[in-house]
């Protein structure tokens, strides 16, 4: 099993404001506490994705990454805004981990998903053989779906699922119509089923039934060749017992499907789209 999706941090309030205190998101969560949690779940490689917009974070986790064969890859965060990103590009590409960029989107206005100066740094990574992971609510759809078309040779990943609104067992009708547009595009390249059990509210238990319909429409869209699992470890610990709760809740999810499409969700997607290096 490949996890396409968690973070690593050695925790401090002020690096991590995000982080509610008192959770098991406040401490420091590194490789001792991944190899730990992916053994026992019998994940044999993984990818680490950014928390923090500083380019000392993507030279953080390649370092964390070079102690250990288990990550396999690095999503990190560059200033594609920047009119020297193309300098950062060149030093990170050399690294055979690093595979891909994010920019938290999700705390973004509308207007910065068609910024020219972040388009221009989008339109380098290509010629760097880097992937776009990006990290969106479900009403930001409409205006990634520009971000996406402005782009047609980068290919994207779409991190967990777009964030659609979980509640009441229902699927959201702006979701399922935002990523059936979405699906239609050659160069997205994959969509992580990950974190929807931190989409739920507060004030609602986490809804097995609600994630499977999400897990059936989203392959439905989608299809095998395209759907890839990831844990969003440690931020799916805000409303899950473990690790393993999640990662468990997936191959139950695979469990009717074919032998070649399971592999495909629980392995062989993640290192196609990022072009794994073995």
């Amino acid at each position: 099993m490949l996890d396409t999706h968690h973070h690593l941090w050695s925790y401090n309030a002020d690096d991590y404001p995000w982080i509610p205190a008192n959770t098991p998101l406040a401490q420091n969560q590194l490789l001792a506490e991944l190899e730990e949690v992916t053994s026992a779940a019998g994940v044999t490689g993984t990818i680490a994705v950014q928390a923090r917009q500083i380019i000392e974070e993507s030279s953080s986790l390649l370092k964390i990454a070079d102690q250990s064969d288990l990550i396999r890859g690095i999503v990190g965060w560059l200033p594609l805004v920047s009119e020297n990103v193309e300098e950062d590009l060149e030093h990170f590409s050399d690294h055979p981990k690093f595979v891909g960029i994010r920019h938290v989107l999700q705390d973004e206005l509308d207007e910065y998903f068609l910024r020219n100066d972040f388009h221009r740094g989008l339109s380098k990574l290509p010629t760097h053989d880097l992937r776009y992971d990006i990290l969106l609510y479900q009403h930001q759809i409409p205006v990634a779906t520009k971000l996406v078309d402005r782009q047609p040779e980068l290919g994207i990943i779409i991190d967990h699922i777009a964030k659609p609104k979980a509640q009441n067992g229902r699927i959201e009708a702006e979701w399922r119509s935002g990523m059936k547009e979405l699906a239609k595009r050659e160069n997205i390249l994959g969509v992580k089923f990950s974190g929807l059990a931190t989409e739920f509210s507060d004030e609602d238990e986490v809804d097995p039934s609600t994630i499977r319909a999400y897990f059936e429409e989203t392959l439905e869209i989608f299809g095998a060749e395209r759907v890839m699992f990831g844990t969003d470890w440690p931020v799916c610990l805000l409303r899950l017992a473990s690790y393993q709760e999640w990662s468990d809740t997936v191959i139950g999810l695979t469990s009717s499907l074919s032998v070649d499409e399971k592999d495909l969700i629980l392995h062989k997607n993640g290192e196609t789209a990022y072009q794994l290096k073995s």
